[in-house]
This record gives C-alpha cells, structure tokens and sequence, in this order.
C-alpha cells in the first residue's frame, strides 16, 4: 500500500499498522491483506464483490477490521459483506470507507453489509467515512446495513463522517427479536456544496426490545443534510429517535422522524431540534482569549464528540 492509502487506513480505522486479530483490508477494488483466526473466518463471495465474515459461537474480546481505501480517481465499486455472528459472542467490528481523488472523474464505493447476530451476543459495530484529495472529481459512499438482531442481543453501532465526502446516502434497516437492544449514534458534519442523507427503518418485533437512534451534525456553508428516522413498534417495546443538528452560513437540515405504534404496549419518543451556534457562547469563550473561528470551533468539535 502507498503512503496516501496508509494515512486513508489511519482515519477511517485508526490503523497505524497490520491489526492484531482478524482482517480484511480492500484497496482500489482488491484485497489488500487478511488475516482469519481460529474463531473468525474471512471468505470471499463467489457469486459477487465482498466477503463473508463468520463468528463461532462464543468468540469473546476479539475483533474484525475490514477497511476500505480508494486512491484510483474514476473507480467506482459495490460489495456485499455479510457477518455471521453466533450465539454469546462479545465482539468489536470496525468498518470505514476513505476515497482520497485527485483527478477529474467520481469515486464511488457502494456497500451493503448484512449483520445476522446471534441469541446473547453483545456486538460493537464502528464505521468511519473520510475523504481527501484536491480533484474535481466528486468522493460519493452510499453505504446500507441491514441488521438481524437475535434474542437478547445488544448491537451498538457508531457511524461517523467529519471530512471530504461530496456526497452520502446512508440507509440502516433493523428487525428486532425479543429483549434485543439496539443502540445508533451518528456524528456527521458537512461542509462547501456536500449533501449528506441518513435514513433509518426500525421493527422492533420481540417483546421488550429497545432501540435508541441519536444524530449529531452540524451542516456548514452551503451544505445540505436530510435526516429520516423510522421506528415501529410492534410489540411491547421501547424507541427512541434523537436528532440535534448546528445549521451555520446558508446550509439546510432537514429532520423527519416518524414513529409508529402497533401495539398497546409500545413506548416511542421523538425528538429533533435544529439551530444556530448562540452567540453568547462564541462571546463567553472569547473573553477566555479565543477568537471568534477558534470559539467556533471548539463547540462545533465539543458537539460532535
């Protein structure tokens, strides 16, 4: 890997060398290094792009990086990774797409990853969105994940795009079993002309099951985001949707959360707000010796945090 594809790998992985543990690292649409241990397996699809990820029963405290870097101005790719995750397994997966275009043509990196957890499994589940480069060429990841949660599960996933992506659409769909818990917290931030779509359709099915959705972004100069958040409760349950978002200069946000209930016993809560940085904040943080910028950055960073 060149030194542009390394630093992609350190921002969207956190990776400063080859992982301990399992790994599949995709570079430029080819495999890049993998590494499988004796609970976790990596194969690669035969009948299309991506890889199957298995988890034996009872894996705890490992962990699964499977990273993808583009530095190919032009190359656009779809893959399918699916994650076959036992029963009473504890384990972290961290994902994350970085494009860095120095050309003139689009990079495009479409994925879909399907998650089928098993009964008392807890699963960690990060991904990261990065993008760099001085090319005209447009950054533009339309990632999908689709969620099976057992019985008794718990996944928490944290998604998060701060930098240099011209273009998202993120769509998250979750079918929830009995007593599974499902936690999503989303840190965004757009900037210049990007456009970011997040949306989210969750059926929670099983008798006390529980979702909790939260959103923080901040939408900059002539940015626009759009947040969707669907929940069904269809069953004795809890949901709940969250979504906080900083419009500065002539950015647009626009938040739809719906909630629908199925079931005398469905608990669901709403929330979203939507405004400006107040400026008695950027004027406290002055008197403290700042200037305006870095007072604006400060909350802009603490939000996101």
């Amino acid at each position: 890997m060149d030194e542009i594809q390394k630093t992609l790998l350190e921002q969207v992985a956190d990776l400063h060398e080859i992982p301990a543990g399992a790994f599949n690292i995709r570079a430029n649409g080819q495999s890049a290094g993998r590494n499988t241990t004796a609970n976790i397996d990596i194969v690669t699809k035969e009948d299309k792009e991506g890889i199957d990820i298995i988890i034996k029963s009872g894996t705890k405290r490992e962990s699964v990086h499977i990273p993808v870097v583009l530095s190919q101005s032009g190359l656009t790719e779809m893959v399918y990774n699916d994650f076959h995750i036992g029963d009473d397994c504890d384990v972290t997966i961290v994902a994350g797409c970085g494009i860095h275009n120095g050309g003139d043509l689009a990079s495009k990196h479409d994925g879909i990853h399907t998650f089928y957890v098993g009964k008392n499994s807890h699963i960690k589940y990060v991904e990261k969105h990065y993008g760099s480069g001085d090319g005209k060429g447009e950054r533009i990841m339309n990632p999908q994940t689709v969620l099976e949660l057992g019985e008794n599960s718990y996944m928490e996933m944290e998604t998060v795009q701060i930098k240099g992506v011209d273009s998202t659409k993120r769509f998250t769909e979750a079918r929830l079993a009995d007593g599974a818990k499902l936690v999503i917290t989303e840190r965004l931030m757009t900037h210049g002309t990007q456009y970011a779509e997040s949306s989210f359709n969750v059926d929670l099915n099983g008798a006390d099951s529980s979702a909790n959705l939260i959103s923080r972004a901040v939408a900059r100069e002539d940015s626009k985001q759009l947040f969707l958040a669907k929940i069904n409760g269809n069953n004795r349950c809890a949901g709940h949707s969250e979504c906080d978002a900083i419009i500065m200069d002539n950015a647009k946000i626009s938040a739809i959360p719906e909630i629908t209930a199925n079931h005398l016993d469905a608990a669901l809560i709403h929330e979203a707000a939507i405004g400006k940085i107040a400026g008695d904040q950027i004027i406290k943080l002055m008197t403290l010796g700042l200037t305006e910028a870095e007072a604006e950055a400060q909350i802009v960073n603490g939000f996101l945090k």
